[in-house]
């Protein structure tokens, strides 16, 4: 690794973290001023695909209605994603390598313009899921990238911070396309009103990008910054070597987040439809001030009631994630989040109560599972098979995430209601809890590391 500081060593400090002279000047790229504005933009680059990636859950009543879509045909959108998703896996980091990280997010952000705009330009079934791929393949990509560029400037400083900003910020994305796209379509008189403005947050994630780019680069040539990692990879010779614990995370990965993602694709139907809960809230006055009492009166529309779950997740996940830390009991967590699951769907598919309750347990099984999860796989694995763990963790995660909108949306049209595929997520909810119920036994077999805290594990 080439020495950042060189020959004058009042130049910069090393990127191994030591304290940077003063008369660096206070936006040195040395300094955490250049290091949090930086990553600001870094988390900025992905803020417009989440945007956009929800805009059609949040969009699905109108656009049902408006395109004479099934709701078969709002889960093929999210299925298209997920195919691309499964398919850059494989090739992303072999990309990411070749072209390095600015090039590289560059690209990807541009692929999730392209296809957020075929999106919006879309007249046919056709065309959207042919927009979705193109935007699956883009997307999935750039959040991969994402984590090696905070990597990249956090190692060794204040990384789990870095995450805990970048996930929180990247979600403003989705809290806002819950709470504004229907409010779009309404107060212009068109949903492709609504879906160009999902268009328009991917553009200005592009806009970022070129920042970070530039920012990148300077620092690059001023603290001769390492050549980042190609991040999650597959390597097929590792596989083999994983034991239980692993292939437990993995089932319970799959489990959890198909009883989320697939649900919030048409929970925003599901209110409307069941609830008869409005899909905007009634309010006078200019656009700015219907968006600010949209969100005033977030849990009082249906968009607004999907959007908990991912609104618990951006406050309470950087604390959940320093809870992890300190206490252990990551599979123990993970068995308390998956129990959760079940009463919260079959609530909202067997009776008529208020469905914000159950969607409260929901956001909670949301912060406490994956703050637990995604940890866990360094531990459970070699660290040289690391990045094979979470990339084939992640495809995995993706073919399920592509299987159950399918579902979700077949069942809903072949029995009318959302009964059935409220049961479907309870059931998912149950194999998640016999997977973390066996990895919790796993683990006791190997060790206990998923239970041991911070102190356990220095000591």
């Amino acid at each position: 690794m080439v020495d950042a500081v060189g020959s004058d060593p009042s130049r910069l400090r090393s990127v191994s973290g030591t304290a940077a002279p003063d008369s660096l000047g206070f936006f040195h790229p040395s300094r955490r001023p250049y290091r949090f504005t930086i990553l600001t933009f870094i988390s900025l680059i992905v803020m417009g695909s989440y945007f956009a990636y929800d805009s059609i859950g949040a969009l699905a009543p109108t656009l049902i209605a408006a395109l004479h879509l099934d709701r078969s045909d709002i889960g093929n959108l999210y299925t298209a994603y997920s195919i691309a998703a499964v398919a850059i896996v494989f090739f992303g980091g072999m990309l990411y390598d070749k072209l390095g990280p600015r090039r590289s997010s560059l690209l990807f952000c541009l692929l999730v313009l392209v296809g957020a705009t075929i999106v919006a330009l879309a007249q046919s079934r056709w065309q959207l899921f042919a927009g979705r791929l193109i935007f699956g393949a883009g997307s999935e990509a750039l959040v991969v990238v994402q984590s090696a560029i905070v990597s990249r400037w956090f190692k060794g400083r204040e990384l789990a911070l870095a995450f805990g900003i970048t996930l929180t910020i990247s979600r403003v994305g989705t809290l806002f396309s819950f709470n504004t796209e229907e409010l779009i379509a309404r107060y212009y008189g068109s949903y492709r009103v609504a879906l160009w403005a999902a268009a328009g947050f991917c553009l200005f994630s592009v806009l970022c990008n070129l920042v970070y780019n530039a920012m990148d680069l300077h620092g690059e040539k001023v603290l001769a910054l390492p050549k980042p990692e190609g991040g999650d990879k597959i390597v097929f010779s590792d596989i083999r070597k994983f034991n239980s614990s692993y292939w437990y995370v993995v089932l319970l990965c799959v489990t959890f987040y198909s009883a989320i993602f697939p649900f919030t694709a048409l929970a925003t139907d599901m209110f409307h439809d069941k609830w008869g809960i409005p899909l905007v809230s009634e309010s006078t006055g200019g656009f700015l001030a219907q968006i600010f009492e949209n969100f005033l009166h977030m849990f009082s529309t249906a968009p607004g009631v999907t959007s908990i779950v991912i609104f618990a997740s951006m406050v309470f996940a950087p604390f959940a994630g320093n809870l992890v830390d300190r206490i252990g009991k990551r599979a123990t967590l993970m068995v308390v989040g998956s129990l959760m699951l079940i009463p919260a769907h079959l609530v909202m598919g067997l009776t008529h109560w208020n469905p914000i309750p159950s969607m409260i347990l929901l956001g909670a099984a949301f912060v406490l599972v994956p703050a637990a999860m995604w940890p866990s796989v360094p531990l459970v694995v070699e660290e040289k098979r690391v990045g094979t763990a979470f990339g084939l963790m992640t495809a995995i995660q993706n073919i399920g995430l592509g299987l159950f909108p399918l579902l979700n949306g077949k069942l809903r049209d072949a029995t009318g209601t959302y009964t059935a595929t409220e049961i479907m997520f309870a059931c998912l909810g149950v194999a998640g809890l016999i997977f973390a119920l066996l990895l919790l036994k796993s683990d006791r077999r190997h060790g206990g590391k998923l239970e041991q805290g911070k102190n356990k594990q220095s000591a």
